[in-house]
């Protein structure tokens, strides 16, 4: 049998299935940013943002632990299993909102979207970074999360199309029955498993073999906390998603409550992830080129400025114009983050650093959501937009004072050790 080879060129038709892929587990996602806010206020009567916001805390809080999960079991039992759990949970999702009776069913069905999200997204994540090595790992997840998040940004001007021309349930969640069964099936029988490429990639890094990979809690500590630039990319990822939380749960109600109709709802919806999508094929493999931080750092400004034109002009145009800048920071900052996780996270357990980031990153999701939420009930929809880009601002802040460059060359004996503790010193 062959040995695997790295690189894109070498792994070119798997790794264009598994972008292909990845616009399908996006898609589920954007069946509910447009429509979902306005069932809980329209259809089920809810008056709180906390309660209408609930779904996404149940999705954030399921889809970070899960993260944690996918990651470790995909270095013990492959990547491919962990990718097909995760389809098996998305087939009951469109079933549960369609035939909801009351709110909980919608929260039940965000816990099993967001176990599909932490298994399914998580491996097309890591299969891709398996199969480049390292040189390309920004271009590779510019690709995945353009798809993704293209997808996104499509399904939601697509449901809020359909709602506006039928109604708001069932007819825009027909789609998310075609999109699990078919992302199910070329999981199962098409995709390949790659953790051949992370062992022949380990054992062309310098020193990979003289240490034992070092245990999960070692690798969260780590990862959180003990080294400046993992955590500095692991708070912009929490905020990031907060702020994505925030508009996910109250954008839909702040434009209503000017009187925006669901289909133009829908355009303003699917402007963010769609720009955000797009962008990222050229932001991840720029951060190749520049750095990581400086995008990182520039990209949070930008969606700052983005939310607060949204929530200090109420008007059309600008509502358009501020979901464009918030894309476009955010194209700055998701593939660049997850390069900036790979850069400091040895072959042997950087599929579980990744976990940890993405942990953090969509606990941002129910932190947002959840805080969003209160603040709206307590002061206002405008109050609680105003907070997410306040926290998006001083989360670039952090990350432009903290985050340094990698080590240009693999560390080996006792500088590896540092590393890995987070005492290593990087240059600026």
């Amino acid at each position: 049998m062959t040995a695997p080879r790295l690189g894109l060129r070498a792994n070119l038709p798997q790794f264009a299935l598994l972008v292909g892929l990845n616009a399908f587990v996006g898609a589920m996602v954007g069946l509910e940013r447009t429509v979902l806010p306005l069932i809980g206020e329209q259809e089920f009567g809810l008056a709180s943002k906390t309660a209408i916001t609930s779904f996404i805390v149940s999705f954030g809080l399921t889809k970070a632990v899960l993260n944690l999960v996918a990651a470790r079991l995909s270095d013990r039992i492959g990547r491919k299993p962990i990718l097909v759990a995760g389809w098996l949970f998305a087939l009951p999702v469109p079933f549960l909102i369609i035939g909801a009776p009351a709110w909980w069913w919608i929260d039940v069905a965000n816990v099993l979207l967001g176990a599909n999200q932490a298994l399914a997204w998580s491996m097309t994540v890591v299969m891709k970074v398996d199969l480049v090595g390292p040189r390309r790992r920004g271009l590779a997840l510019g690709l995945n999360e353009f798809a993704g998040y293209f997808a996104v940004g499509v399904t939601s001007w697509i449901t809020g199309y359909i709602a506006g021309h039928w109604a708001l349930r069932p007819q825009p969640f027909y789609l998310g029955i075609g999109v699990a069964v078919v992302g199910l099936v070329v999981s199962a029988l098409f995709v390949r498993e790659t953790r051949g490429h992370v062992r022949v990639e380990a054992a062309a890094t310098a020193g990979a073999g003289d240490h034992p990979a070092p245990s999960f809690g070692h690798i969260f500590r780590v990862t959180s906390v003990g080294n400046l630039s993992l955590f500095a990319a692991c708070q912009a990822g929490l905020v990031n998603n907060l702020n994505d939380g925030m508009s996910w749960g109250l954008y839909p109600l702040f434009f209503a409550a000017y009187g925006l109709g669901v289909q133009q709802i829908g355009v303003v919806k699917a402007v963010y992830p769609a720009v955000w999508g797009l962008l990222q094929v050229l932001t991840g493999p720029l951060s190749d080129r520049v750095g990581r931080r400086g995008l990182i750092a520039w990209g949070m400004t930008v969606q700052a400025a983005g939310i607060w034109l949204t929530v200090l002009v109420p008007a059309y145009g600008a509502w358009l114009l501020g979901a464009a800048l918030q894309g476009l920071g955010t194209a700055m900052v998701y593939p660049t983050l997850l390069a900036a996780i790979t850069d400091h996270a040895q072959p042997a357990w950087r599929a579980s650093a990744l976990g940890v980031y993405r942990f953090w990153r969509d606990l941002g999701y129910a932190v947002g959501a959840l805080l969003a939420g209160l603040v709206a009930d307590l002061v206002g929809l405008g109050a609680a937009i105003h907070v997410g880009a306040a926290l998006t601002l001083a989360s670039g802040l952090v990350a432009a004072r903290t985050m340094r460059a990698p080590q240009s060359t693999a560390p080996t004996g006792a500088a590896r050790t540092r590393r890995l503790t987070g005492t290593a010193s990087f240059p600026p």
